[in-house]
C-alpha cells in the first residue's frame, strides 16, 4: 500500500492543481495543447473535469478508509484505479485521432493509463481477502 499511496497522492493532488491552473489560464501559451483555443477542444478538455476530480476524491477516501482500517477502501480504490485508466485512454485516444503527438500531452496521460494497470490486480486481491 505504500507505494499505491504514493501514486494516489500524487495523481489527486496533480489533478487538483492541473484543474486550478487551468482555472487560473497559468499554463503559457506555448505548452498548451494543439488549437486549445478552439471552443470544441476546449468543452472536450474541460469534460475531464467532473472525471478528473472523481479521481482525486476516490482516491483520497480510499486513502482515508485505510488509515482508518476500514476494509472497504479496497473497493474505492479500484474505482479510482480504473477511473484513472480511463481517463488516460481517453485522452491518448482522442490525441491518436488528432494525429497530434505531442509528448508533454501525451506523458501524463500514458502515465495515468499504465499506472493503475500495476495496482489493479493486487487491489482486486486485496478486496478477496
Amino acid at each position: 500500500m505504500r507505494l499505491l499511496r504514493f501514486f494516489f497522492w500524487l495523481t489527486d493532488v496533480g489533478f487538483i492543481v492541473y484543474w486550478i491552473i487551468t482555472l487560473l489560464h497559468i499554463i503559457p501559451n506555448e505548452y498548451l495543447f494543439k488549437d486549445y483555443d478552439n471552443p470544441i477542444l476546449s468543452a472536450w478538455n474541460w469534460s475531464f473535469f467532473p472525471l478528473d476530480i472523481l479521481i482525486s476524491i476516490t482516491g483520497f477516501t480510499s486513502l482515508f478508509l485505510y488509515k482508518k482500517d476500514n476494509s472497504n477502501w479496497s473497493k474505492i480504490a479500484l474505482i479510482s484505479l480504473v477511473l484513472t485508466s480511463c481517463s488516460g485512454l481517453q485522452a491518448i485516444s482522442f490525441w491518436i485521432l488528432r494525429s497530434d503527438f505531442d509528448l508533454s500531452w501525451w506523458l501524463p496521460n500514458l502515465y495515468l493509463l499504465i499506472y493503475p494497470l500495476f495496482f489493479i490486480p493486487s487491489v482486486i486481491k486485496e478486496h478477496q481477502n
